[in-house]
């Protein structure tokens, strides 16, 4: 028997589940971040599986390993053009969403999501890989080219990562923060404070209020990068982004480029950045905590960004 985070119908607990079985290869879990859709879920009641998408830990060879959770055919068209994230088989899906994930003592995973970590990535900051190549797709999509401003809206993890993958790739970038501790985790990424408009600006806070803070940052022509999530509707306000002739750009998870990995170039900036990491890891946690994890992950005034679990 293993240990495992599940929601019930006490909230999120620790539970004891048998261990994994079948095929792929199995991967200790050194590390789990609790993702805004993680406590999405569990606010919502939603149930049966073993929470985490963002996870690294350690294989049987003794290598360490970065998790990408999405599961394709590669054989579709989308997988051929390297759109992974849109594959259009009944197989696709992810990792720890609506099936088992990391958030656990071991883990069974196909083969084909399992990077190893660079050289001065710890494995007890990789689980940050997924969130980074969220946001190193969302900078992708944003196109951005020399001389445009760049700001961020959302100075959450995914927005803080949008920064410094903003900063990898040679560009200035600004972020609109809420709270004190996001805006000292900013200026860890080289970010500046918003002033006047911008050729892009990204979403990252899946608001209705930050994505009203989008448009009016936005220079008219300018572009919106969708990294929020929202559950329905996607609340743009119409007049002012009408007005402007704004552009909005869709971006989800991430794929490939040029034979490159996402994933594997997000790990690589971590690597070369341990501030990344310092900067965006507020609160860790043991395994057996996960409810306490959980309160204070959904807690975004207490100081908490990116909340990790350790089994």
């Amino acid at each position: 028997m293993m240990r495992a985070v599940r929601n019930t119908e006490q909230g999120i607990r620790v539970v004891e589940v048998g261990s994994p079985q079948g095929q792929g290869i199995r991967l200790d879990v050194v590390s789990a971040g609790i993702c805004g859709t993680d406590v999405g879920f569990a606010a919502g009641g939603v149930r049966g599986f073993t929470y985490g998408h963002e996870f690294a830990g350690i294989a049987a060879d003794g290598r360490g390993y970065f998790v990408e959770p999405t599961l394709y055919c590669g054989q579709c068209d989308q997988c051929h053009a390297g759109h992974v994230q849109r594959c259009t088989a009944a197989e696709h899906g992810h990792l720890g969403v609506y099936q088992d994930g990391g958030m656990t003592d071991a883990i069974l995973v196909p083969e084909y999501t399992l990077l190893p970590l660079p050289d001065g990535l710890d494995a007890r900051d990789a689980c940050l890989v997924e969130p980074a190549s969220v946001a190193w797709h969302g900078v992708r999509r944003a196109n951005v080219s020399p001389g445009e401003r760049l700001a961020v809206v959302g100075a959450g993890t995914v927005g803080l990562l949008a920064a410094a993958a903003a900063r990898r790739t040679g560009h200035a970038v600004d972020v609109e923060t809420r709270h004190p501790h996001q805006r000292e985790a900013a200026e860890r990424v080289e970010a500046g404070h918003p002033h006047g408009t911008y050729d892009v600006v990204i979403d990252a806070a899946g608001s209705e209020s930050g994505l009203a803070k989008c448009t009016e940052l936005a220079r008219p022509g300018g572009r919106v990068v969708l990294l929020g999530v929202y559950p329905e509707t996607v609340p743009i306000p119409s007049v002012v982004s009408l007005v402007k002739e704004l552009t909005f750009v869709h971006a989800i998870a991430y794929g490939r480029h040029d034979g490159l990995r996402e994933t594997g170039e997000a790990a690589a900036m971590l690597a070369d950045n341990p501030d990344i990491a310092k900067g965006v890891i507020t609160h860790r946690f043991p395994l057996h905590d996960a409810p306490e994890a959980f309160r204070v992950a959904g807690d975004r005034a207490s100081g908490a960004i990116k909340v990790v679990l350790h089994p």
